[in-house]
This record gives C-alpha cells, structure tokens and sequence, in this order.
C-alpha cells in the first residue's frame, strides 16, 4: 500500500497535559511545512506559552518554542567538532542556517482551530479518580469526555483524533462512541500514540525515542490514518522505531511500560528495608544484580519511591482494570508495588524522627529539592508531601523547603493540601533554608546537592553536541537544533512582548543558580550538632561528608555502628 501524505495543512494539540507542549514544539520543529496550534481554555498560561515565561520547566524547551514560535532569521552558529569531524580533518568552523518562519502558535479559540485541524492530538489531564466508583485506582476520564465532544461538533469530516494522554484500555470506543453520538454520519479514525516521556529528559526522549507506537483499527482507512501519522514521525525518526499495533495494544502498553519501571523501583526497595536489618548495603547489591543482563541496572536505584503524574496513576489505573474483569489477584499484586512505596517514605520519615531522639519539638528540619524528580519543576505527586506528613505529627518549630527549580507558588499551591501550618517554610536561598538545621533531608537528586569534589562534578552542565559532518546540510541543520543549539536573541525573530503589568517580570523567581553545587562546608558550618543529613537520594559521599563533621544517613544501609563480625 502506498503511503499517503502527512496532513500537509495543520496539526493541532488540543487541551493541557505536561507533555503536551514539548512533543507540539519537537513536531512543529521537525515539520516546518505544517503549521501546529496548542490550544487551552486556561488565558494564562496561554499567555505564558507567547512569552517569556514558560508554564513549565523542561531543559531545552525554552529554545525549541522560541524557534518554532517565533521563527529566526538567516544566520551562522558555530560548529562544534565531533570525534568524527577530528579523524577526518574536517575545518569549517560555520554551519549556515537559513531564515524559518513560525508554525507553533497557541491560543485559547479552540472551536475555530478544531475546525481547521487535520489531525487532532488529545493531550488532556486524566487523574486518578478521587470520588465515585473506583476512586483512588479508576482513572478520571471527564477531560477527555469534554474534549471529545467539542472535537466532535466542530471537527470537520475525515479528520485524525490521536490520543496522547494516559488513558485505560478500549478508550478508543469510547472515543468513538462519542463521535458517533454527536456526528453520526460524519467520519472519523481514532488511533492511539502514547508518550513515553521523562520529565526532565522530555526533549531528549522526543528527538531520541525508543520507540514510537501507532495504534489503530484494523481497517483500510485506520491503517492510512496510522501511515499518516507515521509520516510526521519519520522526518526525524527512523522507520524502524516505529510500531504499528492495534489500537487497545498501544494504550495498554503504555500502562504496562510505567508498571514495569515502578515495580523495578519498589522491589530494589523492598530489598533496602532488607539492607538496613542485615549489615548489607543496598548499593552493592544494586551493582551486583544489574550486571546481570537478564536484568540490568536501570531502575535500581534505591531511595524514596516514585512520584510524579504517571506511575501512581497508571499502576491504579492497571489495578483497576485487572480488579474490574474479575482478577482480582492480579490487580492486588501489582496494588502492593504502590504499597511499598508509601512504605519507603514513611520509613524514612520515622528513620528522621527517630535518629533525632524520638521528637522534633523545637526543632528545625530542612528539605532539599520539592519537585519529584531532578531536571523539572514539577511538584504534582511530590514525594516531600508525604514526608512531610509524619514530620508534622510531631510538631517540629520548623520545616524548611528549598528547591532550586521550583517556584515558591507552586510549592505553596501543594503546601495548601495540607492546611494551615505556620511551621512550612519555603526559601529561594538554600543556605538561609539551613541556617540553624537540626536535620537536612535530600528529597530531590538535584545534581546541585553533591559535592564540587565528587567524581559527579560538572554533570549539572549541558553537554556540548558533536555534529556528523558527513551528513547533508539539511541534515547537519536538524542535528543542530537536535541537540539544543542555542541561538543569540539578534538571531530569533523578535519574541512576544510582556505587558507592562506582567506578574511574571514583577515577581521574577530568583532562584538558585543551577550550575553550581553547595557549598556544604558553609551549610555544616551553620548545622547544629549531631549535624545530620538524611540523604534520599544516594547523592553525597558519605566519607566526604564526615570530613566537614556532617553525618550522613541513607536508606539501604546499616545505622553507624552495626557490626556483623
């Protein structure tokens, strides 16, 4: 069968989910020829999308919505010669780039923009319920509802709906029951596109990825729609990566993908607790199994359980499932996965209250790093809530929260759930946050938090690209924005203007400049003894850290003074 063209008109983005935003700018990136609309209800943070201030942080973003939205001018940048440039000689130091116009636009006028669409990604929130049948597990499927329905009534004939967000297994019918209520006569493919992002390394994971899966139905017109979406994939991604399945395997793979990663980090630790009783070190066991290739290294790394939007949700979404057709067993197996990562947090928590002789009373306790994970400013599901939880039963005088990423509103927007507490404190300058410390807990691994002296040190910077110089220009081009070339202001066409009474320049966050590391001897200098640090995260060298007088506790190993023999 021959393969059909991409939609060569518009693809729009319609909705608001994280990883939304970044697959539009890479799309919009890698086809300039089409011309892409994010489309949200929410005027502020579209507003935010055509500035300067991004709604969300992802490393590199920034650059590709400002190339794509905004388009730049014809310049020179410097080349960056790879080990490849070096072997062959190879001289030039310029690479030409030609003037490109704009194609990402965002807006708020989404029945207009559906209407013109040709293909319709649906990337919209899809919580765990919280109320109602299935709460706690089934997921929350009313943005979606919402949506599809606007979709429908709007939406011209023949047009692709592509679903990005999370969603259980058969959403597609429901999908397409919808359709059929509010357009019965019209026609339209639904197929399935999961994201397989990583905050943090979003960007990376678009450019780079994997895999691409493309589920639809088994039909002559759900395999062209499925070709057509592959056509936009393929002006950057090679054709072997991308897999075509049916349309309920795709969205069910997604599910089973962050199942299988969060089991892997519940299980290594589940073995920590094991570590701790026993004199063995987690670390060392983690190293020892990983170099088994049946298993591997990724995901063993012990520390505070997951958090984020994705795996609570999806393994609850998983256990529902297996519970709602009556496997009841399965469903409570993949149930204790979520069971153990609570239990990892509140071990560490009563770990903190009890090396601090069983009270927190006139005490200070500090919190490095609030978002979930590293490389993102994402608080949703943070794992410092739950921490923060026990540590509040035992009225401490203070917790302290510093994060070098994370605005101060979007801690207190998490800090709101849990009430009034005139204890929660949150600094922008991490250094006040540990003044006078009783106990520092590391909850972040910000590569920030590890020493200057460790062998880490530097890995806070971005590395520089290496370009193929046997490559066409074309493709010499690609790779350039590929691996986040960052162009002068002068070479951008110009940006968006703030208003005058733009919040955002009003109340600039200062923050904390990411490219350097603490300074810990200047934080153990001001520490009150015993000088503890609670380390979450496994990113400080406990024997360094002794040298500055600090005493370093960290889950999978055996309290100081365990002996075996």
């Amino acid at each position: 069968m021959k393969v059909p063209n991409a939609p060569n008109n518009k693809v729009f983005l319609t909705g608001r989910h994280f990883q939304g935003v970044p697959t539009a700018a890479v799309i919009a990136l890698k086809n300039p020829f089409l011309r892409v609309t994010v489309i949200d209800r929410d005027e502020f943070r579209i507003r935010r999308w055509n500035s300067a201030h991004l709604p969300i942080s992802e490393p590199e973003l920034d650059n590709i919505v400002r190339l794509a939205r905004d388009g730049s001018k014809a310049c020179s940048v410097g080349a960056v010669k790879s080990s490849l440039a070096q072997r062959i000689g190879a001289r030039s130091s310029k690479i030409s780039i030609p003037a490109r116009e704009p194609n990402l636009t965002f807006t708020t006028a989404s029945s207009k923009s559906i209407a013109e669409a040709d293909m319709i990604f649906i990337c919209v929130n899809t919580p765990t319920k919280t109320t109602g049948v299935g709460a706690g597990c089934a997921t929350d499927m009313t943005a979606v509802e919402i949506v599809v329905k606007e979709i429908a009534v709007n939406a011209k004939t023949g047009a692709i709906l592509v679903e990005k967000s999370t969603v259980p297994c058969r959403t597609a019918k429901l999908v397409q029951d919808i359709l059929d209520t509010y357009r019965p006569r019209a026609r339209f493919q639904v197929l399935s596109n999961p994201e397989f992002l990583s905050e943090g390394t979003a960007v990376e994971n678009l450019l780079r990825p994997d895999r691409v899966i493309i589920g639809s139905s088994n039909t002559v017109p759900g395999r062209r729609a499925a070709a057509a979406l592959a056509k936009i994939y393929t002006t950057w991604v090679d054709r072997s990566k991308i897999l075509g399945t049916h349309v309920w395997s795709s969205e069910l793979s997604k599910l089973v993908a962050n199942a299988m990663l969060a089991q892997r980090i519940s299980s290594i630790n589940s073995i920590s607790a094991i570590c701790e009783s026993t004199g063995a070190d987690v670390h060392e066991v983690a190293k020892s199994i990983g170099l088994d290739p049946r298993i591997g290294s990724q995901f063993l790394k012990a520390g505070l359980g997951f958090g984020g939007s994705c795996f609570r949700k999806d393994i609850g979404s998983l256990v529902y499932l297996a519970r709602s057709l009556g496997l009841h067993e399965v469903g409570d197996y993949w149930n204790q996965v979520l069971l153990i990562n609570d239990l990892q947090r509140n071990r560490f928590a009563r770990k903190v209250i009890s090396r601090l002789n069983g009270t927190l009373i006139r005490k200070k306790i500090t919190l490095l790093g609030f978002a979930f994970k590293k490389n993102t400013g994402d608080t949703r599901e943070s794992v410092a809530i739950d921490i923060i939880k026990v540590l509040l039963e035992e009225r401490p005088a203070e917790i302290a929260i510093f994060d070098p990423c994370c605005s101060v509103a979007a801690i207190n927007s998490e800090l709101d759930r849990l009430g009034n507490h005139d204890s929660l404190s949150v600094y922008t300058d991490p250094y006040q946050a540990c003044l006078d410390v009783d106990a520092i807990l590391i909850i972040t691994d910000w590569d920030n938090f590890r020493m200057e002296s460790t062998a880490d040190h530097g890995n806070t910077k971005r590395p520089q690209s290496s370009i193929d110089l046997t490559s066409s220009t074309s493709t010499i081009m690609a790779d350039r924005a590929d691996r986040f070339f960052n162009l002068s202001n002068d070479q951008y066409l110009p940006e968006p203007p703030c208003p005058l009474d733009c919040p955002e320049c009003a109340h600039s966050f200062p923050g904390f400049n990411i490219e350097e590391h603490l300074e810990w001897a200047r934080i153990s200098y001001h520490m009150k003894k015993p000088k503890l640090v609670f380390d979450g995260r496994s990113v400080l060298d406990a024997v360094e850290m002794e040298k500055l007088g600090i005493r370093v506790e960290a889950l999978g190993k055996a309290e100081r003074g365990f002996t075996l023999f």
